[in-house]
């Protein structure tokens, strides 16, 4: 069968929504509604319902900025995690892949993103002000830069130390067993746990 000629519109229709998802071609988005298809009613609903209300009533953390079911995410709301080291990253998944690796204890703050020029991504557009006002109230004993060891993750951890630096509070950088260029969310557990475990003054880095 021609992926361009479909027996039916709504066959057509589901094909062109799922391949808007990102590394889903036509022919990878087809066998999902094929088997999408075959699937009891009752599974496809749940399936499709589940995605409304994720879209619908996701939260993000008002401490952090994580996404959360609630107002304050189970990570902030735990008393027993260090509230005094904040480890800044990416997004989400980079939270996801810190976790995994059961090293650190402390909380997060979320910036939504990274500086980035050659996409229009400036730091007003990241949730750095909240981070500076957490610092300037008194909130944070260390600042771990746990950002993506990419050109736009070195740019955004040296704004962010030129920003949080007349604090006076401690800037750490996780080490470099993070390969340069290496995004956290595919690093695996033990060489981002290691990273972690022997983060360095970000002031070293810059020398």
């Amino acid at each position: 069968m021609s992926y361009t000629n479909f027996p039916s519109k709504l066959l057509e229709n589901a094909v062109a929504e799922f391949s808007k998802l990102p590394g889903i071609g036509r022919k990878t988005a087809l066998r999902l509604v094929l088997h999408l298809l075959n699937q009891p009613k009752e599974d496809v609903n749940l399936f499709g319902s589940s995605i409304i209300q994720l879209r619908n009533e996701i939260k993000h953390c008002n401490s952090c900025f994580n996404i959360s079911d609630t107002a304050l995410c189970d990570i902030c709301a735990n008393p027993k995690r260090d509230h005094e080291t904040i480890c800044v990253v990416e997004s989400i998944r980079d939270v996801m892949s810190i976790e995994r690796t059961q090293q650190f204890n402390g909380i997060y703050h979320v910036l939504g993103g990274i500086i980035s020029p050659m996409d229009g991504i400036g730091p007003s557009d990241l949730k750095i002000e909240p981070l500076i006002q957490k610092v300037s109230e008194g909130k944070a004993k260390e600042i771990i830069l746990a950002l993506s060891t990419t050109m736009e993750g070195d740019t955004t951890n040296f704004y962010l130390f030129k920003k949080l630096n007349k604090f006076e509070v401690p800037i750490t950088t996780i080490a470099r067993g993070v390969s340069i260029g290496d995004e956290l969310e595919y690093t695996d557990e033990i060489t981002l746990g290691r990273s972690i475990l022997h983060r360095t003054p970000f002031n070293h880095n810059l020398q």
